[in-house]
């Protein structure tokens, strides 16, 4: 009885490190980017006014229109390369929890149009010495110079 006692009290004690375990390894899934606007971190998305765009924190994706198809990608589209996201404004969805911010693109779109600005926004980071924070760089890195 004894062995049985000390046996069940191990599982329970395993058990309660594997959830532990389980939590700790997802609790920085969906940070925001350091280009995200300091202050909001329980947020699922940003609308992007200058490139009618949207950004899931969750899933470290853009979407945006292409070809009349909504898309998600790890990067803005390749005429948005040079866009700056450290000093472009984001709008915070605070109040939207599902999984297609668009269904609300055309009041995003009026009530936020390119160029709408509400006041400074401070990143949570700071943009690296080379590039725009869009993932695709400002073609200024040293990669590929020869001395």
């Amino acid at each position: 009885m004894k062995t049985l006692k000390l046996m069940a009290v191990g599982i329970f004690f395993l058990l309660s490190n594997i959830t532990q375990a389980q939590v700790t390894v997802n609790v920085n899934v969906g940070a925001p980017p350091p280009w995200g606007p300091v202050g909001y971190t329980e947020v699922e998305y940003y609308y992007l006014p200058d490139v009618e765009s949207y950004y899931d924190i969750r899933s470290e994706q853009f979407i945006y229109l292409n070809g009349g198809v909504w898309t998600r990608s790890r990067y803005l589209p390749r005429m948005y390369r040079n866009y700056d996201l450290y000093n472009g404004y984001k709008v915070v969805l605070s109040d939207y929890h599902g999984t297609r911010p668009y269904d609300n693109f055309n009041h995003h779109r009026a009530a936020y149009h390119k160029g709408y600005r509400d006041g400074v926004q401070k990143t949570i980071g700071q943009r690296k010495a080379h590039g725009n924070g869009n993932g695709h760089g400002n073609g200024h890195g040293k990669k590929g110079h020869k001395k």
